[in-house]
């Protein structure tokens, strides 16, 4: 229809306009190096913390599953999609992250958007970190519960939020990214776990980018001490190197969960060679601590030499500002042989698109080591 394509295209030259126009682009990767426009670059923007989307054991492991149980799981879980694997999945994640049962979703997103609503609802309180990951805004959005969005990082202030609204609703959830995606800096787990006990309220903690990085590859929820989160939600696609999401809880709550979660009751099953592939990946986290603690060494090792604040994960944000400087930088690092994608709007807040480092086991310290300097030389100094 005429009237839809004119729609579309509206809203695309006014994305164009602002600079935050996205399109996929094709890459190849291969380890720490990805190809683009026929040029191979270090790349310092994928998740794949510990290097396992392309480790031989796991790789091996898919294959043998493709062969033994198929290419797909072929319907949803409660159906005849919940092949043999799933239990030995869901037996690995709670084993790692000491609960009682767990969950296995399709994806992160799909988790977040279904735990929420069926656990909380119209009368009941939600409190969210403002820099929390979208997937984490939208399930409490779907819940339909009330919001209120505390700031980053700041238990002082879910503190004041709970005094102040936690007698009016029977269910309270705080909930929050274990590590930050952008910014890469960990939620006061300590704090937050403490105030939910006091006011009665449930912690949930989406640690998607600290499972196999922090707290011994354990996640967030282990990294400074281990703190009482009730509710641990991560991913499957990052450190680990293959694909989902899950949760980690108590017994009643998982039953609950497969009983009343939308996503998980009416999506297919994961493919056997990923659940596959993320067990292997889940023993090699569990059995091998030097090289889980690699990310974030070499993380450290480049905040220091740009003399930023110790980093806290595999994650190191250079905030440049507007859209405009941060898309100029991330195409003069592409020069000098380095991928790191700009982040802008509305991924970040605006006014902080910035340059998302992130950095893996195999990434050799010489080539953080030329990546900093890059940085300093061809970024910095033309602001200076």
């Amino acid at each position: 229809m005429r009237s839809l394509d004119e729609f579309a295209s509206g809203k695309l030259a006014a994305l164009q306009g602002a600079r935050l126009l996205r399109t996929p682009v094709v890459t190849a990767r291969q380890g720490i190096y990805a190809e683009r426009g026929g040029r191979r670059l270090v790349s310092f923007s994928c998740n794949d913390y510990l290097n396992l989307s392309r480790h031989p054991a796991i790789i091996k492991a898919a294959v043998e599953a493709a062969e033994r149980y198929g290419a797909g799981a072929g319907a949803s879980r409660l159906v005849t999609g919940n092949h043999p694997l799933y239990d030995q999945l869901e037996s690995r994640l709670c084993r790692l992250k000491r609960s009682e049962a767990a969950c296995v979703f399709g994806a992160g997103y799909l988790a977040n958007v279904g735990i929420i609503p069926a656990l909380v609802g119209p009368d009941d309180l939600i409190l969210v970190d403002e820099l929390s990951h979208a997937c984490l805004n939208a399930g409490a959005k779907l819940s339909g519960a009330a919001v209120q969005r505390f700031r980053h990082g700041d238990a002082a202030h879910v503190e004041l939020l709970l005094a102040r609204h936690r007698a009016a609703h029977p269910r309270t959830m705080i909930a929050t990214d274990g590590v930050f995606s952008m910014d890469g800096d960990l939620a006061p787990l300590a704090e937050l776990s403490r105030l939910a006990a006091r006011f009665d309220a449930w912690l949930f903690v989406d640690d998607a980018h600290g499972l196999g990085v922090v707290g011994q590859g354990r996640g967030s929820t282990f990294a400074n001490g281990a703190a009482d989160v009730p509710l641990q939600m991560g991913t499957l696609s990052k450190a680990v190197g293959a694909y989902g999401g899950y949760l980690c809880a108590s017994q009643p709550v998982i039953d609950l969960i497969r009983t009343r979660a939308r996503p998980f009751i009416y999506s297919t099953g994961l493919p056997p060679p990923v659940v596959a592939a993320a067990i292997a990946a889940l023993d090699i986290i569990a059995s091998e601590p030097g090289y889980v603690a690699e990310p974030l060494r070499k993380a450290r090792m480049f905040a220091r030499a740009m003399n930023l604040p110790p980093a806290q994960s595999a994650i190191v944000p250079l905030i440049l500002g507007e859209s405009d400087a941060a898309l100029a930088a991330s195409a003069t690092l592409e020069r000098e042989g380095f991928l790191v994608v700009a982040i802008r709007p509305p991924t970040v807040p605006k006014g902080t698109a910035r340059l998302r480092f992130a950095f893996t086991a195999q990434h050799p310290d010489a080539e953080i080591e030329r990546l900093a300097t890059a940085v300093h030389r061809c970024i910095l100094r033309s602001q200076s």
